[in-house]
């Protein structure tokens, strides 16, 4: 059986839907297996939202981002002006040939993978409590800090 979440082999994770009897075969879908709890987890969240969707009437969300990645949404406008500017905003986005439409998803993805990257190396290493900067490497003083070491500065001499 395919995970139904990723298509990689199942490995036990399962989901008993509780809306039905014991005794009812729809209790157990068969094909609501997954290859770990992570996609059992990612069904849980994307069923949710679907439930709580239909139950307002609403259609789904497509996805559920994060601060960071609508941060990263949001810089993405200026690299979707610029490209569309060199396009020509009187021609309508159905019109653009396929080369103008690879030039601005282009443009809006190089922007938000870069965004996304620079989000990460801020907060590669948390900052440590007392220091206002963020530690880029938390061990690249580390050699001064080995008692049973003798410092650079101190080899070879006296």
């Amino acid at each position: 059986m395919k995970c139904w979440i990723c298509s990689r082999e199942a490995r036990g994770f399962g989901i008993t839907d509780t809306r039905y009897p014991i005794a009812d075969p729809r209790r157990y879908p068969i094909n609501w297996v997954f290859c770990s709890k992570r996609c059992q987890d990612v069904f849980h969240r994307l069923y949710g939202l679907y439930v709580n969707a239909d139950n307002n009437g609403k259609e789904p969300t497509m996805i559920d981002t994060t601060r960071h990645e609508q941060a990263a949404i949001r810089r993405c406008l200026k690299a979707f002006g610029e490209a569309a500017g060199e396009i020509g905003y009187a021609l309508p986005l159905g019109d653009y040939s396929e080369a103008q439409a690879l030039k601005v998803c282009d443009a809006i993805v190089s922007c938000f993978v870069d965004a996304m990257a620079e989000q990460h190396a801020s907060t590669a290493f948390p900052a440590v409590r007392g220091m206002s900067a963020v530690v880029q490497d938390p061990f690249a003083d580390l050699e001064d800090d080995l008692p049973w070491e003798e410092p650079q500065t101190r080899k070879g001499g006296a």
